[in-house]
């Protein structure tokens, strides 16, 4: 026994230290959070390169070596990075526009008058390519033919500007310099770097992928000049020459012979910019402050820590000793997650902050599944430390089941999104991964120290007694009419909405641009003063609905974007400018600007979430062997977003960037209540089977699991009420349609999945006993027409 206290009070030490070391990591993250956004310049380089040496060759992708290490050349890179920089440029989370501001860049198109379609095309493929700075930067058409690149975490424009590169034209020229293809019909353009089977040194390469136009003139061209030059021309300077070995014509090809992995990633970065569908010329450059001022960030961390307490208070007070344990796993769980932000060089915005306090509430979930487990082990006589035991190994299947298909989703979220929705991807998977450990490793540990250093009395960890199930079954039609009465609703809204303003919701300028007007003050005014003076102002004038400032860094200069306002309503607003402020009335320029979330990006987050909700759906009928459990699951979600899409309808809030990050929120959550009771219907029914009517068996399982969804659902809807209550104007936006999903997701969970399961699993049931029937009535038939022949043959 002393040997066993001994060893407890050892691993509460460690614990200690643990928490006390990441702990002041995290401090020290947060404390260099946006002191040194230069840091993200290092990672790109210049675009303007010299004539490739002669060694250079071009070869077909995978052709010349074993294949492009991804990972070793995203190490090798960062490796790089962190020569050259200075260290104090490595420390801290990058923040966003709306907390450290960052730079702000203005092309023109050489074109005069491009069409739509080539704006369009141009400002996806540089929102693709500024990811490399930042998955939060913002690209968007401002006029007719300019284009704005907002970029976060960074304060040095020229340097920007040298690394992005002057976006000019690219051509592929044969050795006789005849026109083989642009650089449009370049897809991709990655450095790399591989091993060269003789010597096993580290070669560096650039890997190019054609689309379908490209491949075809490509493989002609290189099938014709094979052992000559093809020549890349970027701006009428010769990028690279390098020597055709074979014909390529799988669209894909590497060029070797680099001698740097600096120089393979200096011809990708000039491929890439040329690959723009205009030729760009810088027109203007700033650096902008923060969106939001110090206070709001301020308010925004208050409201996490006041969340995060309430939490752990809940947890302690509903589950006593194993409360305390997760409370001590948690801690360390928020401090990890910082870290690893900083790690992972994740660009922070204030609803990045809402969903990292969010995070904390769903991490809450796994401990909740297991103290569930562990009290019911206690209810039926097991020992306190064998129930700790087995209530962890009960528990470890839906933990893992619910993880992995959130896992899923945010997979393929980062891969096929694109802007917020890549960055939420990663805050996302950070997060699961970092509270499945928690609580599978980190919160059993501390369970097993508290239980050896003597808090291990059954009445410290409670008792869950077996109880009658409710029949949840016996409400489904009710809660089906319900759901499908509010569905209806929200889809009548968003009709009566498009007859009545042209759209079905709400949306706020990221998604259908506005105005955006510079004014020069005639003195320097903080965030404070311009939120508690000018923007009153603005939203009294007629027609203005929504406004947005942000200061130009250096200069008494604020950039106000509002939505869109007609040729009237400018006049107005310059003349209120003039009339309060006394601004020179030549010091006001005013543009149209495009929406921040572009139609392309719109369709990814499309995509992306369909294609999610296709592999979750493969993975729980693989998992549970049955397609009605993950048909069922779908449908759920289905239902979830069509909830909250109408609320975001019938109480007309505004449809912004905080919508897709809210949507995705909202699918990734309520998928883990639904699996946990799965994974409960399915131990019963393995362990009941036949003993009991399927429906006694589902209302069992519910029972059983309702415990765990209503305070799981309790502790995240605490953490987010929180901000919502303190939060400021863009925090509650993301906040109270999530507190709405929350609600409707348990709610579905509980009384919807379960349904939908019976109700196919009971039709399919019915199906093969009709089957059987019929079977069973053919044999019958068969056998009485056999007596029949054989009574006719003994009568002759």
């Amino acid at each position: 026994m002393k040997n066993n206290k001994g060893k407890g009070l050892l691993g509460l030490l460690i614990l200690v230290v643990a928490i006390g070391l990441f702990g002041f990591f995290a401090y020290d993250t947060l404390k260099n959070s946006g002191q040194s956004a230069d840091a993200s310049v290092a990672a790109v380089t210049p675009t303007q390169t010299d004539a490739a040496g002669e060694s250079e060759d071009i070869t077909a992708e995978g052709e010349t070596e074993a294949g492009l290490e991804s990972a070793e050349t995203e190490a090798e890179t960062q490796a790089e990075t962190d020569e050259t920089a200075a260290p104090s440029e490595r420390k801290g989370i990058k923040l966003g526009l709306d907390l450290a501001g960052g730079v702000s860049i203005t092309y023109q198109t050489v074109k005069p008058n491009p069409t739509a379609e080539e704006m369009s095309d141009t400002i996806y493929k540089l929102q693709q390519r500024v990811q490399n700075y930042s998955t939060e930067a913002e690209v968007y058409q401002e006029g007719d033919n300019r284009i704005n690149i907002d970029i976060p975490g960074v304060s040095d424009a020229n340097a920007v500007l040298e690394e992005l590169g002057k976006p000019g034209s690219l051509v592929f020229y044969d050795p006789n310099f005849t026109q083989v293809l642009d650089g449009t019909m370049v897809t991709s353009a990655k450095a790399g770097i591989t091993k060269d089977q003789t010597t096993g040194q580290d070669a560096y390469v650039v890997s190019l992928t054609f689309n379908a136009e490209g491949t075809k003139l490509f493989a002609d061209a290189t099938t014709q000049y094979v052992g000559q030059t093809i020549y890349i021309i970027y701006d009428g300077a010769i990028a690279s020459a390098p020597t055709v070995r074979e014909p390529i014509t799988g669209g894909e090809c590497q060029i070797d012979g680099m001698t740097s992995y600096e120089e393979a990633e200096k011809l990708a970065s000039t491929i890439r910019i040329g690959s723009l569908s205009l030729e760009l010329e810088e027109l203007r450059s700033n650096v902008v402050g923060a969106k939001l001022g110090q206070e709001a960030i301020q308010t925004s961390l208050r409201a996490g820590l006041i969340g995060f307490g309430l939490v752990i208070i809940f947890m302690i007070a509903v589950y006593w000793v194993p409360g305390l344990a997760a409370a001590l796993a948690l801690i360390i769980y928020v401090a990890v997650t910082i870290v690893l932000l900083d790690a992972f060089d994740v660009t922070l915005t204030l609803p990045g902050i809402a969903g990292i306090v969010l995070s904390i509430g769903m991490a809450v979930d796994a401990n909740v599944i297991i103290f569930t487990r562990i009290r019911e082990e206690i209810g039926v006589g097991k020992t306190v430390r064998s129930a700790i035991k087995t209530g962890f190994a009960k528990a470890l299947s839906a933990i893992i089941d619910g993880n992995i298909t959130t896992l899923i989703a945010a997979a393929v979220l980062f891969f096929r999104g694109s802007g917020t929705v890549k960055g939420f991807a990663t805050t996302l998977a950070i997060g699961i991964v970092v509270s499945m450990v928690t609580a599978i490793f980190v919160t059993r540990a501390v369970l097993y120290c508290l239980y050896d250093v003597g808090l291990s009395d059954a009445k410290f960890y409670g008792v869950k007694k077996e109880r009658d199930p409710i029949n949840f079954l016996g409400k489904k039609h009710i809660c089906f009419a319900l759901s499908a009465l509010i569905i209806v609703a929200g889809f009548v809204g968003m009709g009566i909405s498009q007859a009545g303003t042209g759209n079905p919701l709400n949306y706020s300028m990221e998604f259908t641009g506005g105005t955006s007007t510079s004014v020069t003050f005639n003195e320097n005014l903080s965030l404070e003063q311009i939120d508690a003076q000018v923007t009153p102002v603005v939203l009294a004038l007629e027609g203005v609905s929504q406004v947005q400032t942000q200061k130009v860094a250096g200069t008494n200069e604020v950039i106000i974007k509002t939505n869109s306002l007609n040729v009237d309503q400018r006049q107005a607003f310059e003349q209120a400018m003039v009339d309060n402020f006394g601004v020179d009335e030549g010091l006001i320029t005013a543009e149209s600007i495009s929406a921040a979330v572009s139609k392309e990006m719109k369709q990814d987050a499309v995509v992306a979430v369909v294609i999610a909700t296709i592999l979750m759906l493969i993975y729980i009928w693989f998992r549970f062997k049955n397609i009605f459990f993950a048909a069922s699951a779908v449908l759920a979600l289905v239902h979830d977003v069509l909830v909250v899409l109408t609320f975001y309808a019938l109480a007309k809030w505004s449809v912004g960037n905080t919508f897709i990050a809210c949507m995705l929120t909202i699918v990734g959550y309520s998928i883990n209540a639904t699996i946990v009771i799965f994974d409960r219907i399915r131990e019963n029914l393995a362990i009941i089977g036949k003993k009991q009517p399927l429906a006694e068996i589902v209302n069992r399982s519910i029972t059983q699991t309702f415990t765990r969804s209503l305070n799981t659902s309790l502790t995240t809807f605490i953490t987010i009420f929180v901000l919502f209550v303190l939060g400021v104007t863009s925090i509650r936006e993301f906040a109270l349609p999530l507190m709405v999903g929350i609600v409707f997701g348990t709610y579905s969970s509980v009384c919807v999945t379960g349904a939908l399961w019976y109700l196919m699993t009971n039709w399919q049931q019915a199906r093969k006993a009709k089957a059987r029937e019929a079977e069973a009535q053919a044999k019958a038939q068969q056998t009485k027409v056999k007596k029949a022949k054989r009574g006719a043959a003994t009568a002759k």
